[in-house]
């Protein structure tokens, strides 16, 4: 069988409050070069390139003299899309993926289904307001931007920790890895893994 071409996508997306350029492959090296201007969502979107294996260019020119809410969002958004128009038509991927990632005291758990169908799950709690730069109630809003773009069933959940930083890192890790085991191909799944015959 001929060796599959990679998958990837370029998305610009443009509003009155954001400017949105995302490049990713899923079938990539963990490559990154992320400026969204919220630095510590930059440094949460390098992980989820470096530990989910994905080339990642994220940047953004947003109205952050208001606050991070629209670029935090609308990158979330730009990303789901980028993932979504990347997979394709899922021929021959794995679907579902699930990790579980610590950090320290921190455990995250993922799990995801590429179903086409979307739903978000987050249980985390916060101690902080902010963490860096980021309010820490932009995290799950994040995650549902991300998901309602690409169309999946996402759960995660934050099973311990302390650290409002490891807990937000494990999670975007543990997302990362479990998107990195769903977007697999192999010759042993069907040609979508669906019994409808699409996701």
């Amino acid at each position: 069988m001929p060796t599959p071409s990679p998958r990837t996508a370029s998305v610009h997306r443009t509003t009155n409050e954001t400017d949105v350029q995302v490049e990713i492959g899923l079938d990539g090296t963990g490559s990154y070069s992320n400026d969204t201007g919220v630095g510590f969502l930059d440094h949460m979107l390098d992980l989820f390139a470096k530990h989910g294996g994905f080339d990642l260019e994220v940047s953004c020119d947003g109205d952050l003299h208001i606050d991070e809410h629209h670029t935090v969002e609308d990158v979330g958004i730009t990303l789901g899309m980028a993932i979504r128009e990347a997979l394709g038509d899922k021929k021959r991927i794995t679907r579902y993926g699930h990790a579980y990632v610590p950090m320290d005291e921190t455990l995250s758990r993922a799990v995801i289904d590429l179903s086409g169908r979307f739903y978000l799950h987050v249980d985390a709690d916060f101690s902080r307001s902010m963490v860096g730069d980021l309010s820490t109630e932009m995290v799950s809003h994040f995650w549902y931007s991300v998901a309602e773009h690409v169309r999946c069933n996402l759960h995660v959940t934050v099973l311990y920790g302390t650290n409002d930083h490891h807990k937000i890192e494990a999670m975007f890790k543990s997302v990362a890895r479990a998107l990195r085991t769903a977007v697999q191909r192999s010759d042993e799944n069907p040609e979508v893994a669906s019994t409808k015959g699409t996701i």
